[in-house]
């Protein structure tokens, strides 16, 4: 999340949300919405707000421990996901439709 934030030009400090649920950084033309749904057995309100914020064209919305929110994530989505390859790397597994392929041109 500080990866992301600071290369969307964030200068806000970036704490996870596990105990507070969702947090907002902002950046000059957007904002990053960070949900973590880790800690919740059941969405409940928050499920409502995610709904909102993830349709805002100026907001990029990340979504951990997403299984209990699927039913409001849009099909059009990146998903990706961390696989522990050793005690300490991991791999990035980038999935998501042809039309978002040009968000990961460049990555190596």
């Amino acid at each position: 999340m500080r990866g992301l934030a600071k290369g969307l030009g964030s200068t806000d400090t970036v704490s996870s949300p596990s105990f507070t649920i969702q947090q907002q950084y902002r950046t000059q033309d957007l904002t990053l919405h960070h949900f973590d749904f880790y800690r919740l057995h059941e969405p409940g309100v928050l499920v409502h707000e995610l709904a909102e914020e993830i349709h805002k064209e100026d907001a990029v919305t990340v979504v951990e421990w997403a299984d209990i929110v699927q039913g409001v994530l849009p099909e059009n989505r990146l998903k990706i996901e961390l696989k522990a390859v050793g005690e300490t790397k991991r791999q990035l597994v980038f999935r998501g439709p042809d039309s978002l392929k040009y968000l990961l041109e460049g990555l190596k």
